[in-house]
């Protein structure tokens, strides 16, 4: 009987540790969005109340991919990636509250742009949806997917909506070297072979792109 009653113990142990496992893998990032909506007060000032900033300069965080997210807090906090303002403001966060502020923002539904009348903006679709062949640039929505949303399960992150002027200064940082944190040298490679042009007018598509859940 205590044979029978330890292995169903051990069972019930190893059965928790495997879906643990499971879990984590599936959501990297296990933290609390009620406690990191206290947390995130020292973000809003740039990133807006839910994550829906207005000022062109900082990014838009609401709906973003949680391991994104955490990834960069954790290479600012590390100097990985650096930012006049973020180096410091990562700094500040402790590293136990990271994953309730990264949850607590991606948990967020991200507003609908203010959209710009814009000319047809081919050479923006084109290089988003097929890359450039000629220049062996590969398309944006081979990672970023085809509606912008990002890929849950990575590292990849939602681009759909983001502000342009954002988006033209972290393409140009990374074509520039000032921003090396990406993997495998992914988008250094890339921006590399863009010109100013090109840059402007995949970022000027992406920020228009619609917000459409679940639909990656």
């Amino acid at each position: 009987m205590k044979k029978l009653s330890i292995k169903i113990i051990l069972a019930s142990i190893l059965t928790s540790i495997a879906t643990h496992i499971t879990l984590s893998r599936e959501n990297p990032v296990n933290g609390n969005p009620v406690a990191g909506k206290e947390k995130a007060i020292i973000c809003i000032g740039c990133h807006g109340r839910d994550g829906n900033s207005t000022n062109p300069e900082y990014p838009k965080l609401a709906g973003q991919v949680p391991a994104y997210l955490y990834k960069q807090i954790s290479d600012f906090k590390k100097g990985l990636r650096k930012d006049e303002t973020m180096s410091s403001m990562a700094l500040s966060i402790d590293d136990k509250d990271v994953a309730d502020v990264v949850v607590f923002f991606s948990n967020q539904k991200p507003k609908k742009p203010m959209r710009k009348t814009l000319k047809t903006n081919l050479l923006g679709k084109t290089i988003y949806h097929n890359g450039i062949k000629l220049k062996n640039v590969v398309a944006c929505a081979s990672c970023h997917g085809k509606n912008g949303l990002g890929r849950p399960k990575s590292r990849y992150p939602a681009l759909a909506g983001q502000h342009t002027d954002y988006l033209v200064k972290a393409l140009k940082e990374f074509k520039s070297g000032i921003r090396r944190n990406d993997l495998l040298l992914e988008m250094r490679n890339i921006t590399a072979k863009l010109t100013e042009t090109e840059i402007e007018a995949v970022a000027a598509y992406i920020a228009n792109l619609k917000w459409k859940w679940g639909q990656l």
